[in-house]
């Protein structure tokens, strides 16, 4: 399937099997509109498979878009619990901040908040339980990089990842990958970290 999935030509990041094996490409039974261009395929037993070329040129597109930004400019979010490892270790790694759990209003918006946040640009796991953060992202006109599942709206997304947002291997491995690329763009070539380093308890 590695070979099929990918055009002859396209050198991944890594190899096509690697994403396998993390359940990147795995998608959900349902697709939204905007979505579709990023499908594979759909099994036989109706699961929509997100075609991994895609996924590793926008994670090579979000790593230079990335990189451009002051690190303690950039906010990565999730409110999906399997995420919570991965956002946390990515922001540590490139020195981004991370908010987990639930997402407090006015967090971007309102300046008398306590916890108010003058990020630059956005990350989120998954459009659609990050919703508040995008909309406030939204609200003040930052860019928003989202991971995107089949099912997952896009219209407010920026720059679209599409992975499995909701499996806990992929979500460790779209992370350590991307931490890995935005580190290379600013011309640190030494990564020590482990997908693993990255992966919450089951």
């Amino acid at each position: 399937m590695s070979e099929e999935i990918l055009q002859k030509e396209y050198q991944p990041l890594v190899p096509a099997d690697d994403y396998l094996a993390a359940g990147v490409h795995i998608g959900t039974q349902q697709k939204t509109k905007d979505m579709k261009r990023f499908i594979f395929k759909v099994r036989a037993d109706g699961l929509y498979v997100l075609n991994i070329q895609a996924t590793d040129e926008r994670i090579r597109a979000a790593a230079k878009l990335l990189s451009r930004y002051e690190p303690s400019k950039i906010l990565v979010v999730s409110t999906r619990q399997y995420g919570f490892l991965p956002v946390q270790t990515f922001a540590k790694v490139i020195g981004a901040k991370a908010v987990v759990g639930r997402f407090i209003p006015g967090t971007l918006t309102n300046p008398e908040f306590e916890r108010y946040d003058e990020s630059d640009i956005l990350v989120v796991t998954d459009p659609m339980g990050d919703t508040q953060a995008v909309n406030e992202a939204v609200g003040i006109g930052i860019p928003i990089i989202g991971m995107c599942h089949t099912n997952n709206s896009i219209q407010k997304i920026d720059l679209v990842i599409p992975t499995n947002n909701k499996g806990r291997k992929a979500l460790a491995f779209i992370y350590w990958l991307l931490a890995r690329e935005v580190l290379k763009e600013r011309g640190i070539t030494e990564f020590n970290y482990k997908v693993e380093d990255f992966e919450a308890e089951a």
